[in-house]
């Protein structure tokens, strides 16, 4: 078949979807709806005279014809992808890395150390993607595409790397604390707003919220649940701050601003909630990294380390307890 004769468009709404077994997903990615995803596929099925998707009520599946196409067809995209960022890397004088990361944890931990990066080693343009969808690393020429995510492993399609594992503790301004006057006891929570992240795990992981917390503290049936919701962790700490409600972070999230003084645990190193999540860095299963990227992984295990090693340099390890 000629190249201009390909369905280019359907292939592409079918690679989206074929990478998270959702329309929806796919859709969204896209920036179309689900049916015009849905209608590019059909398409594409009744040019190919096969069913690539195995569709029941709860959403579709990949049935072995299907998962072979999306494996070419990958296969093919990345060495498109591979090509171009070749052409675009000979245009500048440092490679390109492109590292997509959960929208909160670059803004909060990420951002303010890539000057340590840039003044130290450097020798990379950086392109940062704000993202949690799931993301397949690649190599690219001298430079590569890379991710950070939040949830658990194993990645498909990916070698990971553990940054951080995962818990949660409370956090509220100061001023609130000072309204009480005496260290404060689960049950207290009662006469305060809580802030809780709509988080939704791509891999349908249950994340550990405000709930798990209150029963593993003992005060579930005493406390109503969150009535504040926000869709990123950066949005909850924004209110946090203001005094306005307590909300569950974990390191990565609030250390700096704990550091700074403007927010503060009112339970101390006390019930802190183990996650079944973590912070990955995802580089691609195979090949070698490019001199300048493999810099950049050596830094970043390094600051993730040294941020673990302070993160919990400070005596006694805190009581945990967990509904897991």
């Amino acid at each position: 078949m000629k190249i201009e004769r390909l369905p280019l468009n359907a292939l592409r709404a079918f690679a989206e979807a074929a990478r998270t077994e959702s329309f929806k997903s796919a859709a969204s990615r896209l920036n179309v709806t689900p049916g015009a995803v849905s209608r590019q596929i059909k398409q594409l099925e009744a040019r190919l005279g096969i069913d690539l998707f195995t569709r029941h009520a709860n959403g579709v599946h990949l049935n072995p014809a299907g998962r072979q196409l999306a494996k070419d067809i990958d296969s093919g995209l990345e060495r498109i992808v591979a090509g171009v960022m070749a052409a675009r890397e000979r245009a500048h004088q440092a490679p390109l890395l492109t590292l997509s990361a959960p929208p909160s944890f670059m803004q909060l931990w990420l951002l303010p150390r890539l000057a340590t990066f840039d003044a130290t080693l450097g020798g990379l343009d950086i392109s940062l993607d704000a993202n949690q969808s799931l993301t397949t690393p690649a190599w690219q020429g001298a430079g590569a595409r890379l991710a950070i995510r939040y949830g658990r492993g194993p990645w498909p399609e990916a070698q990971s790397h553990r940054l951080f594992d995962d818990e949660l503790f409370p956090v509220c301004a100061p001023s609130l604390l000072a309204q009480h006057g005496r260290p404060l006891e689960p049950a207290d929570l009662a006469d305060h707003t809580l802030l809780d992240v709509a988080w939704e795990s791509l891999q349908g992981i249950s994340f550990p919220g405000w709930q798990a917390w209150l029963d593993a503290a003992g005060v579930g049936d005493r406390v109503v649940t969150p009535q504040r919701r926000y869709s990123l962790f950066s949005l909850a700490l924004d209110q946090a701050i203001a005094g306005r409600g307590i909300m569950l972070a974990n390191h990565p999230i609030a250390m700096d601003r704990l550091e700074s003084g403007v927010l503060v645990r009112p339970f101390g190193e006390r019930h802190v909630l183990a996650s079944p999540l973590n912070y990955d860095l995802l580089t691609p299963p195979r090949g070698e990294a490019p001199p300048a990227v493999a810099r950049f992984i050596d830094w970043l295990l390094d600051e993730a380390a040294a941020f673990d090693r302070d993160t919990h340099a400070s005596g006694q390890a805190p009581a945990h307890f967990t509904a897991y």
